[in-house]
């Protein structure tokens, strides 16, 4: 069977590898002893789990809810409750991430490419997810678009709203004067849709559109609006040429 029901959940095969991987993991910890390397950035990890990860993966600390892959919530769990510890997890993430496995046998096509992150990113993301998945009680973190904007936009676009100052894409303050709601809203999730002169295809991120909740798009769409001088979201107005684009 390709998936199995449990206590109300569809687990997918592939799910219920990760929850076996993890009692291999613990005995290779023991075996290796406590990790003395740089302590792991978790608001970095969070970040690239949210743009590498989260279009496929349910993370409530991170708040995203794809089902493409295992709910990595559910696949935690049990070991956690059990008292696995966080050292734990990040090998089994990281195995996962180095070497993925198809959900079945028979959905070869149908699985994560191996090393998304790697080196230090891997380390971030790893740490990050240990930290979070399958905690009880756990809540999705409050969006706040001026924070969401620096954080994954700001090293590429400059903003004086936000105090950025990123040069691979292009400048906002200009690219998105006049624009409208719609507008920025493609900008974000159809970043070739429109190019900006000057800029190439391929930069940005495709993947905004999956992983921000609707909800979430409206309020960064209408945070860039204002910051930028145009009307409330909502509003019309004349694009800047090829405004898009360049997002991140």
């Amino acid at each position: 069977m390709s998936d199995l029901l449990h206590g109300g959940h569809r687990i997918s095969g592939r799910a219920i590898w990760v929850v076996a991987t993890i009692a291999a993991a613990a005995a290779m910890v023991a075996l290796t002893g406590c990790d003395l390397g740089p302590k792991p950035d978790l608001a970095r990890g969070q970040q690239l789990f949210t743009q590498k990860c989260g279009s496929c993966h349910t993370l409530t600390g991170a708040g995203t809810t794809a089902q493409i892959g295992p709910n990595l919530d559910y696949a935690f769990k049990e070991a956690r409750a059990n008292g696995q510890d966080p050292d734990t997890f990040e090998g089994v993430v990281k195995a996962q991430v180095e070497n993925p496995r198809p959900a079945t046998p028979e959905q070869t096509s149908v699985y994560m490419p191996a090393d998304l992150v790697s080196g230090d990113d891997l380390n971030d993301v790893a740490a990050y997810v240990a930290s979070v998945a399958g905690v009880p009680g756990i809540k999705p973190p409050v969006f706040a678009p001026p924070q969401f904007f620096a954080t994954n936009c700001g090293g590429c676009h400059t903003l004086a709203q936000a105090g950025t100052t990123g040069t691979t894409g292009p400048d906002l303050d200009d690219a998105l004067k006049g624009m409208s709601a719609q507008q920025i809203s493609q900008s974000i999730t159809d970043p070739n849709a429109i190019i900006t002169p000057g800029y190439p295809p391929n930069v940005m991120p495709q993947n905004f559109g999956q992983t921000l909740q609707p909800d979430q798009l409206q309020a960064l769409v209408s945070y860039l609006q204002t910051a930028t001088g145009g009307a409330a979201a909502g509003g019309g107005g004349a694009a800047a040429g090829g405004g898009g684009g360049g997002k991140k």
